[in-house]
């Protein structure tokens, strides 16, 4: 086939794929690189077990919501009295998470496993931190589907893209009696044109997507021996309000005010610096403090997608250790950034950081 009579079939795909509609719920991801290598924090020491620990929310059996109702005992929000086998899928606002009665390093194999069958390269796998995460992948499913696709799909692979990538970050942390919840969260990307010439293109970032989150810990059911129709029933439960966050300053120092508890603004806040990009180092929940790195934004020359988000920029910024910090009294909940040392930060670094906490936790 001549380059000529490819431009032309390719023309005619797009053309035609412009009226196909995609089934929304379709995943079919596809690593966007082989075994991308990110830069990976140092080992640390083990998660440390809290016996603080309390599941507030509500939790959902199959048998109740195919019998249209769920059961609210006295002092709970929206909980149901049974669970498939061992796991269970709770929620708090737009937020899913999985609790599994086994413990942490038994889920961690097949956890890994889960992703790798779904199409994507791990780059992060550190079971000490009980985090893993994804490189960025597209799903191919987003591709029209036409009949020159799928007759001559080989040729276009290559040329066919959606336009979006996205990576998903998994969290595991030690629950009491040998429980472990389990949290997953999206990122993602989207190519838009600089110029309205379109001559070239820029990757920037795109919402979080809560239902991808959702389809991925349903799927993660199913493999940790759930049925599809389990699964799919217990996953649907609607989501909950949730009070709203608001930034303020206390003194000198910016604050993220929560009108939750301990344990739902400790849940909140982690999937919020996992959603947000975030590297969490460590955490200590008994002290309620998230160890983090922050890579300061900067006017350099955009290295590129690949560059960019994969650490291969020679000129990215080093990145600054700070402590995120969750203190509670009764049902309020102050989040603050400490520095390195454990002293309260009031830098521009500080107030960017606790406005993009803000931002995903409203």
């Amino acid at each position: 086939m001549n380059a000529i009579n490819r431009l032309g079939l390719l023309g005619l795909a797009m053309a035609l794929s412009a009226c196909s509609v995609l089934e929304s719920d379709k995943i079919d991801y596809k690593s966007a690189t082989k075994g991308a290598t990110l830069e990976v924090p140092p080992d640390l020491n083990q998660i440390s077990r809290d016996s603080r620990y309390a599941v507030p929310g509500g939790v959902v059996s199959a048998a109740a919501f195919e019998a249209g109702q769920s059961q609210k005992p006295v002092g709970a929000v929206n909980a149901a009295t049974r669970t498939i086998g061992d796991v269970r899928i709770e929620r708090d606002g737009n937020q899913r998470w999985l609790v599994v009665s086994r413990p942490a390093d038994v889920l961690w194999d097949p956890v890994r496993d889960f992703w790798t069958e779904n199409g994507f390269v791990l780059v992060q796998d550190q079971a000490n931190l009980g985090i893993m995460e994804t490189d960025w992948a597209e799903n191919r499913a987003k591709l029209p589907q036409d009949i020159i696709r799928s007759t001559i799909g080989k040729v276009f692979d290559s040329v066919y893209s959606t336009g979006e990538r996205d990576k998903f970050r998994t969290r595991l942390e030690r629950g009491p009696n040998g429980s472990t919840e389990i949290f997953i969260s999206h990122r993602g990307m989207v190519e838009v044109y600089t110029s309205a010439q379109k001559e070239s293109t820029v990757w920037q970032p795109r919402p979080v997507d809560p239902e991808l989150e959702t389809e991925f810990l349903r799927r993660l059911m199913v493999k940790l021996g759930v049925s599809q129709e389990q699964s799919r029933a217990i996953a649907a439960a609607p989501a909950q309000q949730v009070p709203t966050a608001r930034m303020a300053r206390q003194g000198n120092v910016p604050v993220v005010e929560l009108d939750e508890n301990f344990d739902r603004a400790w849940r909140r806040v982690g999937l919020a610096l996992d959603r947000t990009g975030f590297t969490v180092e460590d955490r200590d929940r008994a002290q309620g403090i998230y160890f983090v790195r922050y890579v300061e934004p900067t006017e350099k020359k955009d290295p590129g997608f690949f560059g960019k988000l994969l650490g291969r920029s020679s000129d990215a910024a080093a990145p600054v250790k700070y402590r995120v910090v969750v203190r509670s009294v009764e049902n309020k909940s102050t989040v603050s950034v400490l520095n390195a040392a454990g002293a309260p930060e009031t830098s521009a670094n500080a107030e960017r950081i606790v406005r993009v906490l803000t931002d995903d936790l409203k």
